[in-house]
C-alpha cells in the first residue's frame, strides 16, 4: 500500500508537497518520537519552526 502512495506522490500534484519528519523529546520518559507531516512546499520553513 506504501508503494502506490509513493508512486502518487511522483506525479502531479504530488510534487508540491514534502514530508516532514521533526525529531522530539518527550516530557514524560525522555525517549524520543519522530513526528511525520506533509506539508506544501511553499510552508516548510515555516512548519519547522
Amino acid at each position: 500500500m506504501a508503494k502506490k502512495t509513493v508512486a502518487s506522490l511522483q506525479k502531479g500534484e504530488g510534487r508540491t508537497f514534502s514530508k516532514i519528519i521533526v525529531m522530539e523529546k518527550s516530557p514524560k520518559t525522555g525517549a524520543y518520537i519522530f513526528k511525520e507531516e506533509m506539508v506544501p512546499n511553499d510552508a516548510v520553513q515555516a512548519a519547522l519552526k
